[in-house]
């Protein structure tokens, strides 16, 4: 069974899941993640025998559960890093700190078409991904030991994909990810000075300057973020504060899908359909009202190695800068 361990120098929780090593060589594809075997695809139409019961589905009036004919198909993972039916049970273990492997890890396969990607996808069909995204994170805040819900997809085997079909994953944690707590001191301690949220007085400067500006409507600005990691990073904001994602209306999605579609066309189409990590970092679940922070999307092309130096300082070295990779991206 899987558990997690806490790090007491940095904080930090890490899974421990022998579970994961234990995947068959045929839930993967030897080949490159553009391989066309789809029937060997767990995640293709007809196939649906080959992953565990869904949770949710997208389909037609009428359709039976765990049959084709759908168009969103949310499962568990078939080897998860956590388990729902596990309970936190935290311990001590020395001067240590354990807890069972409890959570929840959820595949989203978002739509039947086997080599489809973000950037091709109708927005009617991007938008159903969102709405699957909202509907299991609403779904899962009802039970109470769960803190965080991280959603993420990993597009191409650089990026940690082990399956070409398209998906992306949900994880329901105990606690939240180090990761955003360091976000939300960050956003914290700038209101207590500004008095105003980061996130908003981004989105200000970037509409104002232009420098940086990816796209932009009604809803959402996407832009190229100053201090960018690695190149052509890429962030999606809302345009008006918002602490949680899943407080997202209908037309927010339509808009949402939008702007995701033609951030990423724009970055395969400069870039040559690279390999990215994508993340959606939004308030922890029972911190209401926050005014410092604010939800956003992550999305990170895979076009260079976390080394030595970044690995041991914390520092990046992106030799991109954000403005000439903004430039670039919008001449397409």
């Amino acid at each position: 069974m899987p558990e997690l361990r806490k790090d007491p120098i940095m904080g930090r929780w890490v899974i421990v899941s022998t579970e994961r090593n234990s995947r068959p060589s045929d839930y993967k594809f030897p080949a490159d993640l553009g391989s066309d075997d789809t029937a060997n695809c767990p995640f293709c139409p007809g196939n649906e025998h080959l992953t565990p019961p869904e949770i949710l589905a997208y389909h037609p009036p009428g359709r039976k559960p765990n049959t084709r004919d759908w168009w969103v198909r949310v499962i568990p993972n078939k080897y998860p890093a956590l388990r729902i039916e596990s309970e936190p049970n935290r311990k001590g273990e020395g001067m240590y700190d354990r807890m069972g492997g409890f959570g929840a890890h959820e595949v989203i396969i978002e739509s039947p078409a086997h080599n489809v990607q973000w950037g091709d996808m109708s927005e009617k069909s991007l938008r159903d991904v969102i709405w699957a995204f909202r509907d299991r994170t609403i779904e899962l805040k009802k039970d109470t030991r769960i803190r965080y819900v991280l959603i993420f997809k990993n597009h191409g085997r650089a990026a940690g994909a082990t399956l070409s079909h398209p998906h992306s994953q949900l994880i329901g944690l105990p606690m939240v990810p180090i990761r955003v707590q360091q976000e939300m001191i960050g956003a914290k301690n700038y209101y207590a000075y500004k008095e105003r949220c980061v996130f908003c007085d981004i989105v200000s400067e970037e509409l104002a300057s232009g420098k940086r500006l990816i796209g932009s409507n009604e809803h959402f600005v996407s832009l190229a973020p100053y201090a960018s990691r690695f190149p052509f990073e890429t962030w999606i904001i809302p345009a008006q504060h918002s602490c949680h994602f899943e407080t997202i209306n209908e037309k927010e999605a339509d808009s949402l899908a939008s702007i995701l579609k033609l951030s990423l066309k724009k970055i395969s189409s400069h870039l040559g359909n690279p390999p990215f990590n994508m993340t959606i970092h939004s308030t922890p679940i029972g911190e209401l009202g926050t005014p410092h922070y604010h939800w956003h999307i992550e999305i990170m092309p895979k076009l260079t190695h976390v080394a030595g130096f970044e690995s041991g300082s914390g520092f990046y070295i992106n030799p991109m800068p954000p403005e000439t990779a903004a430039e670039l991206l919008n001449r397409h």
